[in-house]
């Protein structure tokens, strides 16, 4: 008899460890729209689905903060902006992309109704306070980009980080800040409470074309080349479930993918959020493939004034993978 319940006990053991859920750390570097994918499948259940017990961290600053917690090795998976894995490659660390969240900028420049400055005269941003989300971070880049493209420096402005969603609204509202460059919901909120107007506009493809002369990919899942050969099976459920969560946000409106956020991931009242998504909607994955011509842009902006990058040798076919993406793809068909 004895025998026999160790037997059991032991089969019981096996079968619960053969059905515990992976466990994964996810840390996302705010709760600006680009990243709305990754909420979606976690709030529709996409990840449990797939056997993952996820843990998330969300560092408010920036995507910067997020990228340092990946190499430190305090997370697993970052939601964050695909140029940080240029930058990575350039410090010598192996950091890729395996799924787009986002396939364009999202990004905007703000200013105050009063705001003296014009886009058409690049000089009259001297001498202005411009709020981004964190040193480092792809709006730090956007804003270096459009002063080295038009002659002038980080020196003719100050910098200021004011990371993103009511913060950045508020740095605004408050006279911190004389421009903002930030995302949706900032950028919805600041027009529709009139606090503001956007001035230059890298949402839709034209107004990326503008800023950065093509496509600008932002937000991905990445982790480390080591996670990634060390852990297959989790990646593939995490892209499995990321590009569900993708498909299901193409077939829904901007007011059903919201009924599905929690109350506490939705900035300003939830009817503004709702017009915020419907505006961000154009730039975000229709299927979580990378294009690689697309990827070139970034690699041109970042070369343009960041030395690291530019003195390096960077092969952007290490920078990501679609080869999780294909696998997820082929199990939907099946």
């Amino acid at each position: 008899m004895r025998k026999y319940l160790l037997a059991a006990a032991t089969a019981l053991s096996l079968t619960t460890a053969a059905h515990a859920a992976d466990s994964v750390r996810m840390s996302v570097g705010s709760y600006n729209l680009n990243n709305l994918p990754f909420p979606v499948a976690e709030s529709l259940g996409f990840y449990k689905e797939e056997g993952l017990d996820v843990t998330t961290e969300n560092f408010a600053q920036g995507g910067s903060k997020v990228l340092q917690a990946l190499v430190a090795g305090s997370t697993d998976v970052a939601v964050g902006f695909y140029d940080h894995t240029i930058q990575m490659q350039s410090q010598g660390k192996h950091v890729v992309g395996f799924v787009q969240l986002a396939r364009n900028s999202g990004l905007v420049l703000a200013g105050k109704n009063d705001t003296d400055f014009d886009p058409a005269k690049p000089e009259t941003i001297k001498g202005k306070n411009v709020g981004i989300t964190s040193p480092g971070s792809s709006s730090d880049f956007f804003i270096r980009y459009y002063l080295k493209q038009h002659g002038l420096t980080d020196n003719d402005i100050s910098i200021i980080g004011v990371g993103s969603g009511a913060a950045a609204v508020a740095a605004l509202q408050q006279g911190k800040i004389d421009l903002l460059v930030n995302y949706d919901p900032a950028a919805t909120i600041v027009v529709e409470r009139g606090l503001g107007k956007i001035l230059i506009d890298a949402r839709s493809d034209e107004g990326a074309k503008a800023v950065y002369g093509g496509i600008y990919p932002t937000s991905v899942l990445y982790a480390s080349q080591d996670y990634i050969n060390e852990h297959p099976e989790v990646i593939q459920k995490v892209t499995n479930a990321t590009v569900k969560a993708l498909h299901w946000m193409k077939d829904h409106s901007a007011e059903e993918i919201v009924a599905q956020l929690p109350d506490d991931f939705v900035s300003g009242d939830k009817q503004t959020y709702i017009k915020a998504v419907e505006n961000a909607k154009a730039i975000f994955s229709q299927d979580g493939r990378f294009t690689p011509a697309d990827l070139e842009v970034p690699l041109a902006v970042l070369r343009s004034f960041n030395e690291s990058v530019g003195k390096a040798t960077i092969d952007l076919n290490t920078t990501y993978t679609n080869k999780f993406v294909e696998a997820a793809g082929h199990s939907a068909e099946n």
